[in-house]
């Protein structure tokens, strides 16, 4: 690992540092803060691969991005290296002590393109307009999944059309992830995106153990 990041264990205290003073008392389907350190498996970036998952989604030098359903900010990071220093990526979630545990990761690496943002179930609230937002195991947890994708696409850029990315784990088993029976079609996915005024813009199928899905909204 690049001297540039922290090394695995330092960011394992601090995910469990934060996680271990959060209450327990959430959604039962939300992803637990005290169980953040398994997000951060060493072999993550090889079954991963964020850098193609970054071009699928057309992330790029001064791109404003969103990292929904942030969680350890795993993501975040990769995001905030790939836009530069005159980009914006903006880490979203709806548990505080995921937010938390972000700053602390984003202070240590002195990063200056990173904004927390605490959003709701069924609207992120996020800042308008932006190029892309990045949905990385965790649509499972979604209740309204078809509001929140409608309330996502209305901050998406229109010219060039900002795009959403969902990535999650296919029912084909095998790798990590969540159980099964949580899993979600990826053709179910296509339908609320769908019902959410949103059309499919490509269907990736570069990952082992995942799908993902490029959507945005209909050209005029």
């Amino acid at each position: 690992m690049s001297s540039k990041y922290l090394p695995t264990l330092a960011i394992g205290l601090i995910l469990l540092a934060v996680a271990g003073a959060a209450p327990l008392a959430q959604h039962t389907r939300l992803f637990r803060p005290e169980d953040l350190s398994e997000l951060e498996q060493p072999d993550r970036d090889e079954w991963q691969r964020p850098d193609k998952i970054m071009d699928a989604l057309g992330v790029g030098e001064a791109s404003v991005v969103v990292d929904l359903g942030a969680g350890s900010g795993w993501f975040t990071i990769k995001l905030a290296g790939r836009v530069g220093p005159n980009g914006m990526v903006y880490a979203e979630d709806i548990q505080r002590p995921m937010l938390q545990a972000i700053k602390i990761r984003v202070d240590r690496l002195g990063l200056k393109n990173v904004t927390t943002l605490l959003g709701k179930s069924n609207d992120p609230q996020l800042p308008v307009p932006v190029d892309a937002v990045l949905i990385v195991d965790t649509y499972h947890e979604m209740d309204q999944p078809v509001v929140l994708l409608r309330n996502v696409a209305a901050s998406l850029k229109v010219n060039p059309p900002g795009r959403i990315g969902i990535v999650d784990f296919t029912k084909e088993g095998g790798g990590p992830g969540p159980a099964m029976e949580e899993r979600v079609d990826p053709d179910a996915v296509i339908r609320d995106a769908q019902a959410a005024g949103l059309v499919l813009r490509s269907r990736e199928t570069f990952l082992k153990y995942q799908y993902m899905l490029v959507f945005e909204k209909p050209r005029s």
